[in-house]
């Protein structure tokens, strides 16, 4: 017996640490993170404090039938991965660090669906045993990639450079096509790719732009840039939002399925 079409699965939406008005600390989540979820994977979003605090991975893996780890302007520490910190590498968030990177640990581990946006991608990566580049537009041949400063949301999100994936990948066969057109709002990238990591798509600079976990039994795409912008009309956007539904939504009624025997 599946889960009730009214059950919704649930995606906890990894919150990042914001100070609003400069003054009171807020856990937070962008509404197009909520709006993509409901929307186009149909499914409950709820925001974590990701903040060892207050919550913890067991808790977390129990309450949530899936992840979405979020864009935020703080970077993972240089010291997970082993570098030492320096003024290129930005703000940090170690409470999110704490949470997030043995979070998708168990996930890949237990099958439970995770889909990494920007940050999201980054910590995937790190989380497997990867590094990161403090700056890609520093890096010799490599574009700006960062958000454009000034301009409106639109201007800001709008899709700015071409992903190509491998041909026949699961990226390719995803989207069914090779090639497809993307924002780009990251300062970070990819310097080595995580065990297991497979590097599915890149930008024409050559910088790591879709990701996978090899071998994971459950969910594990990630991207460099933003879906979540308008995931409902964009052609990129919405079959990798619905993909997720569909993996967070396998783990639901699997997760009921006991209950339903018992009862």
């Amino acid at each position: 017996m599946s889960c009730p079409s009214l059950h919704r699965p649930v995606i906890g939406i990894i919150g990042n640490m914001n100070l609003l008005n400069q003054s009171y600390p807020v856990h937070a989540g962008g509404t197009m993170n909520s709006c993509a979820l409901a929307e186009v994977s149909n499914a409950m979003p709820i925001i974590i404090p990701s903040d060892p605090a207050f919550v913890s991975v067991a808790e977390l893996l129990e309450l949530c039938d899936g992840f979405l780890l979020t864009g935020g302007r703080p970077n993972v520490h240089p010291s997970e991965y082993g570098e030492e910190e320096t003024p290129a590498h930005g703000d940090f968030d170690r409470g999110r660090d704490a949470i997030t990177l043995p979070l998708v640990r168990a996930c890949v581990e237990r099958g439970q669906p995770i889909l990494g946006i920007c940050r999201g991608f980054q910590e995937v990566n790190v989380a497997m045993g990867g590094t990161l580049y403090p700056e890609i537009r520093d890096l010799p041949g490599r574009m700006n990639h960062r958000m454009p400063p000034d301009g409106t949301i639109e201007e800001k999100f709008a899709l700015r450079h071409t992903v190509r994936f491998t041909e026949g990948g699961v990226f390719h066969r995803l989207m069914g096509a090779q090639e497809v057109l993307t924002n780009t709002l990251h300062g970070q990238g990819i310097k080595t790719a995580g065990s297991r990591i497979v590097i599915d798509g890149l930008a024409p600079d050559g910088t790591p732009e879709a990701i996978y976990v090899r071998d994971a039994p459950g969910f594990t795409l990630s991207v460099q840039w933003h879906p979540e912008w308008r995931a409902g009309q964009d052609p990129v956007s919405r079959p990798l939002f619905e993909a997720f539904g569909e993996a967070a939504r396998a783990w639901a009624e699997a997760k009921h399925a006991p209950m339903a025997r018992r009862a």
